[in-house]
């Protein structure tokens, strides 16, 4: 491998890493304070993928603008997730588990009646990048994800920490009935939970919509890479997750550009199995779960 090769690879594995980060932390965060897997977090991505389909590669509305609504209608897709489907199954994790696949299955048939199951094209909003010393080359389009994922996350940490919300959040977390004796409102931090969630994986979508090519089946892959990141990470960890997806960005972005993308999955796999041989809780796992 040259050294440009290389470091063009780091800046490919950087972006991996940073949209892998905002879709898991989004994941964890659900399982933290719900209890419940949400298998629809990969079509979560896809919805904001469409938006930005649907509002700036169709309508031609300024792509940041896409981008936000992405956010706030993903957002709002867990509102409705979260009343409609887990609150009435909250005591019934598998009975959540079945609902969310269903929801899954919804969400891919409407983006197949609005959109076709074809490939969209999604033009990026600028053809401006940055070019190294070394020949490597990071587009804006990329570098957009990059400080999306360090902003959003950086953000949600300081609210977790630091914020009357948060420290409900991660209340509820470690123990829901404790939590309700206390006066918490189980509710009112399932919605925050379920928008904040929901909303990394739209943000996600939005914002990688055109280095992809957005298809009503985009989320399957994202939902399984998901999965190996928060076992490997440790389930309930978020920092386990934000440091795992670093990882695994890197992992698998210099194992698909070495040999290809079917290798790297299978490394992916093997990863997760040798992690759960040696340490079952993950590398992170501890007992708070937000």
């Amino acid at each position: 491998m040259t050294a440009e090769l290389f470091f063009q690879t780091v800046v490919n594995a950087t972006y991996a890493a940073s949209y892998m980060a905002l879709i898991a932390v989004g994941f964890v965060l659900i399982f933290g304070v719900m209890g419940v897997i949400n298998f629809a977090h990969g079509e979560l991505y896809m919805a904001g993928a469409y938006t930005v389909v649907a509002l700036y590669a169709d309508m031609g509305l300024p792509f940041f603008l896409a981008v936000v609504v992405g956010l706030i209608f993903v957002g709002c897709l867990g509102l409705l997730m979260e009343v409609g489907l887990f609150r009435p199954l909250r005591d019934n994790p598998l009975g959540g588990l079945i609902a969310s696949i269903g929801f899954l299955l919804i969400l891919q048939t409407t983006a197949m009646l609005g959109f076709g199951v074809r490939m969209e094209n999604v033009p990026p909003s600028t053809q401006d990048k940055i070019v190294f010393l070394d020949g490597a080359v990071l587009t804006y389009q990329r570098l957009y994800v990059i400080l999306a994922a360090i902003g959003l996350l950086g953000a949600l940490w300081i609210f977790l920490r630091k914020s009357k919300f948060g420290w409900s959040l991660r209340a509820c977390a470690q123990d829901r009935e404790a939590a309700a004796l206390q006066g918490i409102s189980i509710n009112q931090t399932a919605r925050i939970a379920m928008f904040i969630g929901a909303g990394l994986a739209g943000v996600a979508g939005a914002l990688t919509a055109p280095l992809v090519s957005p298809t009503p089946f985009m989320g399957h892959s994202v939902i399984v890479t998901a999965f190996i990141i928060i076992i490997v990470g440790g389930i309930g960890s978020l920092e386990g997750a934000v440091l795992v997806a670093i990882l695994y960005g890197f992992v698998y972005t210099f194992v698909t550009t070495m040999y290809d993308g079917t290798l790297a999955n299978i490394v992916g796999l093997l990863l997760m199995l040798a992690v759960l041989i040696v340490k079952p809780t993950g590398l992170f796992g501890a007992k708070e779960r937000a």
